[in-house]
């Protein structure tokens, strides 16, 4: 939801007056497509796994639309291109053992090649929502300072 918030914003279509946004933290972002990525193909764990995530895009776009949908894949085939939009910085968190990882990381590097402000943090061995799954784990306790230093940073 953040991604389409920051893409709203920097097309010009959303104001938030009197609201200043000054960046977005996506967190574990649910980003599909329909080739499966190298990350999907790994095991799923007892929570998530891609039937689960197919069956919420499936409610969450149109009727008769695919995971290429652009709420769903913001660089599939009919999504419109970011490149000339003035994004906000973007923080991306992901665990680095979640299904859908790679989409997330290909996000971030995509749009770092459009010259867009965005840091990718993985945290390796961590499912999908570590950090609400597990909140007091070493993992979940080190987000919280990579999100204090992208406030203060962009403040």
């Amino acid at each position: 939801m953040a991604h389409q918030v920051a893409v709203q914003m920097g097309a010009g279509l959303l104001e938030l007056e009197p609201i200043r946004v000054r960046g977005f933290v996506l967190m574990a972002p649910f980003f599909g497509g329909t080739v499966r990525t190298r990350s999907e193909e790994g095991p799923s764990d007892t929570m998530f796994n891609l039937e689960l995530f197919d069956r919420f895009w499936r409610l969450s776009i149109p009727e008769g639309g695919t995971a290429d949908h652009p709420l769903v894949n913001p660089f599939g085939p009919c999504s419109p291109s970011l490149e000339p939009l003035k994004l906000n910085p973007i923080l991306v968190v992901v665990g680095g053992n979640e299904l859908l990882k790679d989409r997330a990381e290909q996000y971030a590097k995509r749009l770092k090649e459009m010259g867009k402000g965005i840091e990718y943090v993985e945290f390796k061995g961590e499912g999908h929502g570590f950090f609400t799954n597990d909140p007091y784990s070493d993992a979940a306790t080190a987000v919280l300072p990579v999100i204090k230093r992208f406030i203060t940073q962009n403040s």
